[in-house]
């Protein structure tokens, strides 16, 4: 369980969801309906004690005009953290009609890194009106962050922190943390950083660790060393750390190791779920910013680029035909198969660029271990090369009542699906080695690969074998 999972254990209300995870449309119109008259008492009754994950998914169900006016409503009572449940778009779109004033004081009580997320995806110059309208404090805290690289430790992590020097013992930090302000001390904690006098990171202590111990003893003695993460590490690393060492934390240092923030695994979770999320939509050259949420104009100029580069490719795979126009002329049976080898070639290609471009993003597959990668890769396309191609050389034989044409067909699909397998994970090699985002470029290339030995090895077999030149 995570830190976050064991301060709010709150369960989804009774009756806000469907049977599919959707939240119910007759409660999304009540509240609607609630918006409409400008009621704020019914609707603090409706939505004012909803978790900031619900209250996200209610603002996403509703209209666009209704979902600055939910906020407006609401008043103080509005949780916005509830702004980092929704889609970027619907979130950008709700900051861009709110008054700055208004969410700079909706963003004093989040945590740094909830704070950091929301205004991340802001230009600068809107970026600047709702800090110009925190207290200098807050606005220091979170510019430091923001000027951290996307996308790294110093993005995600909480600044809020609770921090001992090694000399206290564990009785004077319990009634430290008993005594502290609220606002001194993060929404949820499970561990007190040990630090020297100039903030470096020394060590670390488990609030159960610290509440079994003796009062008398020291912090020094009961301190275990941490791994921690630089502040500008990439986000998918930091994953890759707490998933190598089952980690529910890590602290964040700077330069020599100065203590700067900590991550918890809420964080880390999101991050998993968007980097997956991200290859998934790279494999089908759709941007990662997509949303269900973005405009069509959005959409379209987003999706234009891979489509040229496909249809492109398709012309390469087509001058192949017609380099074989008069064969084709000759034999018809030739046209009516030949799609059947490239499209198998092509959906072994995909199943063994899928497994690469994974195992390549999760650093499974290096240098070191390619070449035997690429050997069982090889070795599995033959294998399924000599299966279907017997299957559909028996079916092309039969169906044509030309055993000839079968022997060619299988020929043809064996070629196919062994380069299907070299090349679904060469390319992908070859790609991340020039510096390319292996996700993002591989399906165009591992498919002209496949359609143009495809063609080629089909008519090309069929030709010899026939004799049609």
């Amino acid at each position: 369980m995570t830190d976050a999972a064991a301060a709010d254990p709150t369960p989804d209300p009774p009756g806000l969801y469907d049977e599919e995870g959707e939240i119910r449309r007759p409660f999304v119109e009540a509240v609607a309906q609630t918006i409409a008259r400008g009621d704020a008492k019914a609707l603090l009754e409706l939505a004012g004690d909803l978790h900031e994950a619900d209250l996200g998914a209610l603002i996403e169900a509703l209209d666009h005009d209704d979902r600055t006016r939910l906020i407006a409503l609401m008043g103080r009572e509005f949780d916005f953290a509830a702004l980092t449940e929704v889609d970027d778009s619907v979130r950008e779109d709700i900051l861009e009609e709110l008054p700055p004033e208004t969410v700079a004081e909706g963003m004093r009580d989040l945590e740094s890194d909830d704070a950091v997320a929301i205004l991340e995806d802001l230009d600068l110059e809107e970026q600047a009106e709702i800090l110009e309208a925190m207290s200098p404090v807050d606005r220091a805290a979170l510019q430091r962050s923001l000027d951290y690289p996307e996308y790294s430790a110093g993005r995600l992590m909480q600044t809020t922190l609770l921090t001992a020097p090694p000399f206290w013992t564990a009785g004077q930090t319990l009634d430290h943390i008993h005594d502290a302000a609220d606002e001194d001390l993060p929404d949820s904690f499970f561990e007190v950083f040990v630090v020297d006098p100039s903030h470096h990171l020394l060590g670390n202590v488990f609030l159960d660790q610290l509440v079994r111990a003796r009062r008398s003893a020291r912090l020094d003695e009961l301190m275990q060393e941490r791994r921690s993460v630089d502040v500008r590490e990439d986000q998918e690393e930091v994953a890759r750390v707490f998933e190598r060492y089952n980690l529910i934390s890590a602290p964040v240092t700077e330069g020599t190791g100065r203590l700067v923030g900590v991550i918890t695994i809420d964080d880390i979770v999101d991050v998993i779920e968007e980097e997956a999320e991200e290859d998934i939509k790279a494999l089908g050259g759709v941007r990662a910013g997509e949303e269900l949420s973005s405009s069509v104009l959005w959409i379209t100029r987003s999706r234009f680029t891979w489509l040229f580069v496909n249809m492109l490719t398709a012309f390469m795979a087509s001058s192949v035909l017609g380099l074989f126009a008069g064969e084709l002329e000759k034999m018809v049976a030739l046209a009516v198969l030949v799609p059947i080898v490239a499209s198998q070639g092509g959906n072994a290609a995909t199943q063994t660029m899928t497994v690469a471009v994974r195992a390549l993003a999760t650093r499974e597959l290096s240098s070191s271990n390619a070449l035997r990668v690429a050997m069982r890769e090889v070795s599995v396309g033959l294998l399924n090369g000599v299966a279907f191609g017997i299957l559909t050389g028996i079916g092309a034989a039969l169906w044509f009542s030309s055993p000839g044409l079968g022997v060619v067909i299988c020929l043809a699909m064996i070629t196919n699906l062994v380069a299907g397998a070299l090349g679904g994970i060469m390319v992908p090699l070859t790609l991340e080695k020039l510096g390319y985002d292996p996700a993002v470029s591989s399906g165009a290339f591992v498919t002209t690969v496949t359609d143009v030995v495809g063609n080629f090895a089909f008519l090309g077999i069929a030709t010899l074998w026939f004799g049609l030149a």
